[in-house]
């Protein structure tokens, strides 16, 4: 029953044709610079239960963003090599991965993978995180043309205790030294945002916690699991829902994206430095 009382509240926004966009009043449309996205893509297994790595490509395709993160993006025995054809994502998305360092040959990270277009990456950290689960994060320094970024992906544990366990860890290497804005984002396993849920603990660094858009299931999306969130949080000028008809069978979650509002770098990046991370 609590289940249901939790979950009723987004089935009826929902039923409504609500709760399906964010738009901040501090920003005219017009000014977003950028867009982020983040999308589980549930190892390229829809709900047809066909493994279809190019279906899932052809998603990432139609989003269109900057950049985005990715869940599950690994099998998940033996190599857990990337299920994407990275080749085929730059040739038709313009989009280049933030490669793993060491000897790991799928350039994700505990199925984490971030996708970049026109950009450079100056930092990188790999975080294995707390919890019974084996679970991580990845977190890159990224220049766009429009600025500056810290980004954070995640994929957070399906247990209450672990999800707050592993957003404390995050919180402890969040804050960058230059200054620059963060993006947290990903699949943060957590539908609820009052006094007993896991995220309550992002609040003093991403809060308020707002734009809860459901993204899951995707046939009829009644639970908000995947977020992006920012410091400063008017950096985020919109957040919607992708909701396409390949997006709804290609996976059990359906993509969010946001459009953001980066301040110009003072300094213009190199044509010949901004196509991808060494």
């Amino acid at each position: 029953m609590k289940f249901v009382e939790s979950v009723s509240p987004y089935a009826m926004s929902t039923l409504r044709g609500a709760n399906r966009a964010f738009t901040s009043h501090d920003h005219d449309h017009d000014e977003i610079n950028a867009v982020i996205a983040s999308y589980n893509v549930h190892k390229a297994v829809g709900l047809d239960r066909r493994f279809d790595p190019r279906r899932t490509m052809s998603v990432i395709r139609e989003i269109g963003a900057d950049v985005i993160a990715i869940q599950e993006a690994n099998k998940r025995f033996g190599e857990r090599s990337c299920l994407l054809d990275f080749n085929v994502l730059e040739r038709e998305s313009g989009l280049v991965p933030v490669p793993v360092d060491g000897e790991v040959q799928d350039h994700g990270w505990h199925g984490n993978l971030i996708l970049f277009r026109n950009g450079k990456v100056t930092d990188t950290h790999w975080l294995n995180l707390p919890g019974i689960e084996p679970r991580g994060a990845v977190m890159i320094d990224l220049t766009l043309e429009a600025g500056p970024l810290r980004i954070i992906a995640a994929h957070l544990g399906l247990l209450r205790r672990s999800r707050a366990q592993q957003i404390e860890a995050i919180l402890s290497l969040t804050e960058p030294e230059d200054g620059r804005p963060i993006l947290l984002m990903g699949d943060l396993n957590e539908w609820r945002v009052g006094s007993r849920s896991a995220l309550r603990g992002l609040e003093p660094t991403f809060g308020p916690l707002h734009a809860s858009i459901p993204s899951f299931p995707s046939r009829f999306p009644v639970l908000a699991l995947d977020r992006v969130l920012a410091k400063p949080h008017n950096l985020i000028s919109s957040v919607e829902l992708h909701d396409t008809p390949l997006a709804r069978i290609a996976s059990d979650h359906l993509p969010i994206k946001a459009g953001i509002r980066l301040k110009a770098s003072s300094c213009k990046m190199d044509a010949g430095a901004s196509v991808k991370a060494a």
